[in-house]
């Protein structure tokens, strides 16, 4: 089969695109046809050693998928011949990346894909989506009411966190850049805050006088000597960005008003935890409620470019996805684009 793959860490360039042998599945896993596969900034992670994980070389890139299945493993029940699935959870821990013509995922991190629903809309929200559930529900623990801050609410997971937020019933407010607070207040944000605003934080203070309950940073700036100060009682911050920002702990904000600051990553969710976001997530794409702003197509042999122009910056915000030359009609032609 054709993969996208490295035989190294290193820069974006390390990727290779050729053939590698089919993966085969083991009795618990389910062998899947992949349609496309998202790239994230997580992939880059990996490919480059900043994450450090167990890597087999050759390894194949990724961590997301659509497709369907082709095989299904003897122990396996619930997946059948041709059904539609979707997986978040590939390119770690020991177990090869999404980015392939064939994956082998195992059966209780495969999830079906709704009737209607977009396959390449869909693996370009899986990713963001589930980060926001675990952010809001499981580390963030977030009650009915509470007042909730999404910083970087325009990008793939604050869009996602500001429509989940709101469907649990918090009241939310969003920073962003200007042209993009319509957006924001689409989702369903209350009051959306221009992030340049020199008096942004007085402004804050003024919409959640009694304090924010919930404090979500995805553009990962993390200043914590502000942040924490704006927190409600037992308000709690969730970092899931910034690998390289060290902010100073406010020590005093925080344990003189039951304060808490946590940090998590996706990889280490366990099956049950990612099962429960695909629940969700499921039902969002079965309502129409969970959509990519903007998608922007390329053939699984772009992927070394594509990671390179992550890393730069130069997707602006579009959401990347990588479709594979057997399931593409006219195989590996232009990049194509949605906004």
């Amino acid at each position: 089969m054709r993969a996208a793959y490295i035989e190294e860490l290193g820069a974006a360039d390390v990727i290779r695109y050729g053939e590698i042998p089919a993966p085969r599945p083991g009795p618990t896993d389910v062998r899947v046809n992949v349609l496309a596969t998202a790239v994230n900034p997580v992939d880059t992670f990996v490919r480059s050693g900043l994450f450090p994980t167990p890597v087999a070389f050759p390894f194949v890139v990724g961590r997301d998928l659509v497709g369907t299945v082709a095989e299904a493993g003897p122990g396996v029940t619930g997946f059948r011949v041709g059904d539609r699935v979707w997986c978040n959870s590939l390119g770690h821990g020991g177990r090869q990346g999404a980015a392939a013509e064939q994956a082998v995922v195992a059966a209780d991190r495969l999830y079906h894909l709704p009737e209607g629903v977009d396959p390449y809309e869909a693996v370009a929200a899986v990713h963001p989506a589930a980060t926001a559930y675990l952010a809001l529900f499981v580390h963030g623990r977030l009650g009915v009411g509470e007042t909730v801050l999404v910083a970087g609410a325009a990008g793939s997971v604050g869009s996602a966190l500001v429509t989940m937020a709101v469907r649990a019933g918090a009241r939310v407010l969003a920073t962003a850049g200007a042209r993009d607070a319509e957006y924001c207040a689409e989702l369903g944000a209350a009051e959306v805050f221009d992030y340049r605003d020199p008096e942004l934080t007085q402004h804050i203070r003024g919409a959640a006088p009694a304090g924010i309950g919930l404090y979500l940073d995805t553009a990962g700036v993390n200043d914590l000597e502000t942040t924490v100060e704006l927190l409600a009682l037992r308000g709690r911050v969730v970092l899931l960005a910034g690998i390289g920002t060290r902010p100073v702990l406010p020590a005093r904000a925080l344990y003189m008003y039951d304060r808490s600051v946590v940090g998590f990553v996706i990889s280490h969710a366990t099956p049950g935890e990612l099962a429960a976001a695909a629940a969700y997530i499921n039902d969002l794409f079965g309502q129409g409620a969970l959509r990519p702003r903007s998608i922007e197509a390329f053939p699984l042999s772009a992927a070394a470019e594509v990671h390179a122009r992550l890393e730069r910056g130069g997707l602006r915000g579009r959401r990347a996805v990588l479709r594979t030359a057997c399931t593409e009609p006219g195989g590996e032609g232009a990049a194509t684009r949605r906004e």
